[in-house]
């Protein structure tokens, strides 16, 4: 039978000061997210405590901006102690770190559809883009900017994807109510689309008539040309 092992006694802080130093010293020390009911189970206090005082502390740093070159964000379930955009470059030359950050354009797209019409199906994206998205909605899965929330009660139970908060992160906005107010992207407005102009569909379907029918492929959307973008940028939508 195997022994457990002894959580070490923690004990606890006696001041609102001290949980703040805490929560800042955790942070910094992570070097990434870390959710405020891990946060508070440490520290004893419940997630939203632990949010409270993270909102108080980001409120000091913004107060206090021109002595900090550092930020705190926060985000629906997590926080994290940043370097303030500015100071980028100064960052990446002192460290020898190459510039990165590269989507292809493709993937911007389906990002943009996602973001505005979350949570949407990878059929509803190829329509709206009018051209097949696996590849790009993988590329993103993998950037951990979008994520699978569930499937959709329907015929084939199709999975579910929204946006993470990596992707908050990496536009510089704390919600999605931050993104900047467009046209929705629906499946109505795809197949308005598909459907204006429909007399010089009419023509084209009489110049063709005459051809031999080929075999249809769908066209697949592998382009990875580089489109940089950087923390504070907002994606556009297709």
């Amino acid at each position: 039978m195997e022994e457990k092992k002894n959580t070490p006694f923690l004990e606890p802080l006696a001041t609102e000061q001290e949980i703040e130093q805490a929560i800042e010293a955790i942070l910094f020390a992570a070097g990434h997210p870390m959710r405020y009911d891990k946060i508070g189970e440490v520290l004893g206090l419940s997630p939203k405590d632990v949010k409270a005082v993270a909102k108080k502390m980001a409120d000091h740093f913004q107060e206090t901006d021109t002595y900090h070159g550092i930020q705190l964000l926060l985000y629906p379930t997590t926080c994290q102690l940043t370097t303030k955009e500015q100071y980028a470059p100064y960052i990446r030359e002192a460290l020898g770190i190459r510039r990165g950050g590269n989507l292809s354009a493709s993937s911007m797209e389906v990002l943009a559809v996602v973001a505005y019409n979350q949570p949407v199906t990878r059929s509803f994206i190829d329509l709206v883009r009018g051209v097949d998205s696996s590849y790009a909605v993988n590329s993103l899965l993998d950037k951990g900017l979008i994520e699978a929330a569930g499937r959709l009660d329907a015929p084939g139970r199709p999975m579910l994807y929204v946006t993470t908060d990596k992707f908050l992160r990496v536009f510089g906005i704390q919600s999605l109510e931050e993104l900047p107010e467009t046209e929705a992207l629906s499946v109505a407005a795809a197949q308005s689309e598909q459907q204006s102009a429909p007399e010089e569909a009419e023509f084209e379907a009489e110049a063709t008539e005459a051809e031999p029918p080929r075999e249809y492929t769908a066209p697949v959307d592998t382009d990875e040309t580089d489109v940089i973008f950087e923390a504070g940028s907002q994606p556009v939508a297709p």
